[in-house]
């Protein structure tokens, strides 16, 4: 009679395996179909800006430079001129520019500057009412 109760307890007993054929084949299907589906996908396009040269250069620039060590100074028309203390840079470019907001303001900045000290000049001189703001930019062909 034992071994009776033995023989049957076998058969009763539950297969605890993962069927991994369907999950397969749902994986080949979506394979199949990503690689259909990929070529015909567009990339999206971004239309970056382009420096190109003016047609005439403004007569009166007030250019604010930013040197590697982020002292400021300030240069009129091409002309070297005094340091500038950044509490100091939107009283003296407003007066630089005369009365005149539109007259444009080119900030110059060393590759070494961090571009936090870059823009919070520019915050600076928009708050104070500065509007034709810019950044001066190294042209490829020019050399070095």
């Amino acid at each position: 009679m034992a071994a009776v109760n033995l023989r049957g307890a076998s058969r009763r007993r539950t297969i605890s395996e993962i069927n991994m054929v369907p999950f397969i084949d749902v994986m080949l299907v979506l394979l199949i179909i990503f690689m259909v589906t990929a070529p015909l996908i567009t990339t999206g396009v971004v239309d970056l800006p382009s420096v190109g040269k003016s047609q005439q250069r403004p007569e009166h620039v007030v250019e604010v430079v930013v040197a590697g060590d982020e002292k400021l100074r300030l240069r009129i028309d091409g002309k070297d001129g005094q340091p500038v203390a950044m509490r100091e840079v939107a009283a003296k470019v407003r007066e630089l520019q005369g009365g005149d907001a539109n007259t444009p303001v080119v900030i110059s900045a060393d590759r070494n500057v961090k571009y936090e000290a870059v823009v919070r000049l520019m915050d600076t001189l928009q708050r104070a009412g500065v509007q034709r703001v810019g950044l001066s930019v190294k042209n490829a062909g020019a050399g070095s």
